[in-house]
């Protein structure tokens, strides 16, 4: 089941927003597909990032695949997860909470508006044959 409170991008991205301050990690659905994580490569405090599909902010890996992970607002990175970087398996073991993997000070006016709903989501995973 997923959390209602957070908005879903495509890429499995999800998102919060706290004020002008947006968490992002991956869902649960992302972890399953990619299996057991190996890595996490998350950027430096201080980075901007654009809310983008073309340019990702890091890159996660594991036994089978490299993917890279993607902003779903644009802004600066104000907070990284370094357990998730040090140990990777925590993004596996609790995707939606202390497996989180960036906080960015999101640009003035951003909303999660153009993300999906945990609805919205589910029947994407579905189309997908998932």
């Amino acid at each position: 089941m997923l959390p209602k409170d957070l908005r879903y991008a495509k890429t499995h991205e999800w998102a919060k927003l706290d004020g002008d301050v947006c968490t992002v990690g991956i869902t649960a659905f992302a972890v399953e597909q990619l299996t057991d994580v190996v890595a996490v490569e998350l950027p430096r405090v201080g980075k901007q990032v654009t809310a983008s599909e073309d340019k990702g902010f890091g890159v996660i890996e594991s036994v089978k695949a490299v993917s890279d992970l993607y902003a779903p607002v644009s802004g600066e990175i104000v907070e990284v997860n370094q357990t998730v970087v040090n140990d990777p398996g925590l993004v596996a073991a609790d995707p939606f909470g202390k497996g989180w993997m960036i906080k960015i000070k999101a640009a003035p006016g951003s909303k999660l508006d153009h993300l999906l709903t945990a609805e919205q989501y589910e029947q994407q995973i579905a189309s997908e044959g998932h």
